[in-house]
């Protein structure tokens, strides 16, 4: 299997043939899925005793399974929180991947992790937190937000009457699922404050006012959020920070989607106190154009999550002695091994440079107010609320829940477009209703004018 021979020269020349052809695509296929069984029926067996060979196993994966999936940088794929990695970044993917570098040591990846601190120092100047401040790429915004709060509480629990005490912690219901769900892996309580929109300070501190004595004492850390994934909506992080301050408790921002936006001077201003924070999450694989999976937690002071992560072992020794001087980003993050994954975006951001990353961004948020300016142009739809970042949400009046549904998966079974519903809080209830996410520079009026006029 590790030997050079010519099948594999060839692979090798099929390979950058697809990745050629790949990256140069003007007019990609959105892509669908496909059962598992009939996935199966298409391509068979493909682990077997003796192997079906790389060429047969490329023809299957080129002919049936790259066409199971759906791009996410396809210009009308604007659900979720999509990408557009620069089509360096996807190049340098490749690179890095063919690279074999272990990039949790600055013994084993001293080149890569220079590259990738290059690209941090930049993602950090955009946060405005002082200096001394920095972080690591992680997997992505759920690690980010696992490695802040599991510092958060090794933090707090270093003072001794909170040894054995249960954590705390507060965020609105609009926060990111990851909250919730890194609360569970952390074994922390999460109370939610009851607002989907901006969580105000004033909202924060009427809680934490409403604490038990016993949940005060247990509260460590509030996580504000600097874009919602379900409608570009930044907290009150200022007034957020004030209280924090104040009170003595960890706070966290998660901007996994929004974080990018900082880099646009048209909305800078609205993450102000974002530069309070103690810990930063922010995902390059979504606004900042790079290839998945790369996320990145960023925190003010770095000693706390190196005294809450690094690992022991005396295999691992030989990582710490002065002979091996360098960062190591296993120390501030859960992961022990992973790979560079910042090197894609050093590659792209040294060479498109920062200003075309400001505009790029930019973009996305004019699509957003296009997109808006179209729905009370269209007498069908309306909008929800004014779109908010690169996130707009609009009803198509008249629809029920079944309609946005159907029109989703008819709109993707013909190869139109993503678009997919969500759900806003009206009153005491939740309302369904479409959604847009706008990342990618290349989605034109035309695709938005498109998809409104689909929903007929």
């Amino acid at each position: 299997m590790h030997k050079i021979d010519i099948e594999l020269v060839e692979m090798t020349m099929d390979v950058m043939k697809y990745t050629i052809d790949r990256i140069s695509s003007t007019n990609p296929k959105i892509g669908k899925p496909k059962k598992a069984e009939e996935l199966k029926a298409l391509v068979g067996e493909t682990i077997t005793k003796d192997g079906i060979g790389g060429e047969v196993a490329f023809k299957k994966w080129r002919k049936h399974l790259m066409k199971a999936n759906v791009p996410v940088d396809h210009p009308r794929n604007l659900a979720f929180v999509p990408a557009a990695p620069t089509r360096a970044a996807i190049m340098f993917d490749l690179v890095t991947s063919a690279s074999s570098i272990h990039g949790a040591y600055w013994m084993e990846g001293a080149g890569g992790i220079f590259c990738e601190n290059e690209a941090m120092k930049w993602i950090v100047s955009l946060t405005g937190l002082p200096e001394g401040a920095f972080g690591v790429f992680t997997s992505g915004g759920t690690a980010a937000n696992l490695s802040a709060i599991v510092t958060a509480r090794e933090h707090w629990r270093e003072h001794d009457a909170f040894k054995r005490e249960k954590g705390l912690i507060i965020t609105s219901i609009g926060a990111h699922s990851s909250i919730k769900a890194m609360a569970k892996v952390a074994d922390v309580d999460i109370l939610l404050v009851d607002t989907e929109d901006v969580m105000y300070g004033s909202d924060l501190q009427k809680t934490i006012d409403g604490l038990t004595e016993q949940q005060r004492t247990r509260l460590f850390a509030v996580v504000g959020t600097g874009g919602t994934t379900n409608a570009g909506i930044i907290d009150d992080l200022d007034g957020i920070a004030k209280i924090c301050e104040n009170e003595n408790i960890w706070f966290h921002v998660d901007a996994a989607y929004g974080g990018g936006a900082l880099a646009a001077d048209s909305v800078r201003h609205l993450f102000n106190g974002i530069e309070r924070a103690d810990s930063i999450t922010i995902d390059p694989h979504k606004w900042m154009f790079s290839p998945y999976d790369c996320g990145a937690i960023i925190y003010k002071d770095p000693e706390l999550a190196k005294n809450a992560h690094s690992q022991q072992g005396s295999y691992l020794d030989i990582f710490k002695d002065e002979g091996a001087h360098g960062f190591n980003p296993t120390d501030y993050q859960i992961q022990l091994t992973r790979r560079v994954r910042g090197l894609p975006l050093w590659f792209s951001l040294a060479t498109h440079g920062t200003d075309r990353y400001k505009e790029a961004i930019e973009r996305g948020i004019e699509l957003a107010q296009i997109a808006g300016r179209l729905i009370e142009e269209n007498p069908n739809v309306e909008l929800v609320r004014a779109p908010s970042l690169s996130c707009v949400l609009y009803r198509r009046i008249g629809w029920k829940p079944e309609d946005y549904t159907h029109w989703t998966y008819e709109n993707h079974k013909s190869g139109f477009a993503l678009v997919t519903p969500t759900k806003w809080k009206n009153g005491d209830t939740f309302e369904t209703v479409s959604r847009f996410c706008f990342i990618n520079p290349d989605t034109t009026e035309d695709d938005i004018k498109a998809i409104l006029d689909s929903m007929v």
